[in-house]
């Protein structure tokens, strides 16, 4: 059995759904748009130079699911995903995780985004297994805080590791372990496996990959 590991955010989707749940409640006034715009804008460009602060962040990111009833938040989720999600999903994204179902592989999301927002969206891709960042929650209402480890950088490979250890298997186990992913930040995870392939890779991603020879491919373009 292979073990195929996917990246969400600008991998299988074209877009990243962190920044544009954040906007999404800027356009339904949820969120002011003054106070957060600059400052998810001011995230987004810092993790693309790989500078991002993965905890200011999450307090960022996590404050406005403490701040409304649940019930409220999946409602609002159900229209992200028909206005900005669904579109956000390409046929050759929605192939590549078919074609690794159709061989066996165990599947697995790996994203930093928080489970609330990215869980649908596994659903929606037909992805049993989802590891992300995890948002603490009391009695059914979130705190606002990170639960663990935050499934970033590094935290990837670790919240990995303990996702397999439940399993009772090991990265070893597997006949071979593909990961695929756009991003330089995700290098400890591709690192870590077998099969690393670069998907419309960022220019830092698209240099290494083409020094060490990993597999390029595109789910944007021909």
């Amino acid at each position: 059995m292979d073990l195929a590991l996917f990246d969400l955010d600008h991998t299988l989707l074209a877009g990243d759904s962190d920044y544009e749940w954040a906007q999404f409640l800027i356009e339904r006034g949820v969120l002011d748009r003054a106070t957060y715009e600059a400052r998810n804008d001011e995230f987004f460009r810092n993790y693309q130079a790989g500078t991002l602060d993965i905890h200011a962040f999450l307090d960022f990111q996590l404050a406005p699911l403490a701040r409304h009833p649940r019930a409220e938040l999946d409602r609002w989720h159900a229209e992200f995903m028909d206005l900005k999600l669904r579109p956000m999903i390409g046929r050759r994204a929605r192939e590549l995780v078919a074609e690794h179902r159709r061989a066996g592989a165990l599947c697995a999301i790996v994203t930093a985004t928080n489970s609330f927002v990215t869980a649908p969206i596994a659903r929606e891709l037909g992805v049993e297994h989802l590891i992300a960042t995890e948002p603490e929650a009391r009695n059914g209402a979130f705190t606002g805080k990170v639960a663990g480890v935050p499934c970033f950088r590094e935290g990837k490979v670790a919240r990995l590791e303990q996702w397999l250890a439940a399993l009772g298997r090991t990265l070893a186990s597997f006949a071979a372990s593909w990961c695929y992913s756009d991003s330089h930040n995700d290098l400890p995870l591709l690192e870590h496996v077998t099969q690393p392939v670069a998907v419309d890779p960022d220019d830092e991603l698209r240099r290494i990959a083409t020094e060490r020879g990993w597999k390029i491919i595109s789910l944007r373009h021909k």
